[in-house]
């Protein structure tokens, strides 16, 4: 089995000697089995916290290095008009402490999160349409994560 236990952060395709393609509820753990992409036996040995991103790039324990790929699952894609509106949906389905895609495409704006009827409802309540479909799901890292650090003190 190959160990990866250092995480690299965005790398191009080429710099990879495999890759994984794995789900988002599997990209949330720092611990798993899982097989590459051309079927190799992968262990990953990861610090918690930090989701996998699509296109970060994992190194072995002997220097080897795999490139993680989102893949494709069940998404809802709420589309609602521009600024204000596509502002508060964010805002309202974030309030509910889920995971979120943000995006735009030859379409517009749009919001993407797992199948849950009950933020579809919300979002529906809101004027958006809703597309159940396939897609990559990678969503959003936090703003502290993007920041290198947690930035503030509970303390106070």
């Amino acid at each position: 089995m190959l160990k990866l236990t250092e995480r690299l952060g965005p790398i191009a395709a080429g710099q990879a000697a495999d890759t994984v393609t794995l789900p988002y509820e599997l990209r949330i753990r720092g611990r798993l089995k899982a097989e590459s992409d051309s079927g190799r036996a992968l262990g990953l040995f990861l610090d918690r916290g930090p989701v996998l991103r699509n296109g970060e790039g994992l190194r072995a324990e002997g220097g080897e290095v795999v490139r993680v790929l989102a893949a494709v699952e069940p998404v809802v894609t709420a589309r609602i008009a521009a600024g204000l509106p596509l502002a508060r949906l964010a805002y309202h389905l974030g309030n509910r402490h889920v995971q979120l895609a943000l995006g735009e495409d030859d379409r517009g704006g749009f919001v993407r999160f797992p199948p849950d009827h009950v933020l579809e409802e919300l979002a529906e309540l809101l004027g958006a349409s809703l597309e159940h479909h396939e897609a990559l799901f990678d969503p959003e890292p936090g703003a502290y994560q993007q920041l290198g650090g947690h930035g503030h003190d509970h303390a106070h």
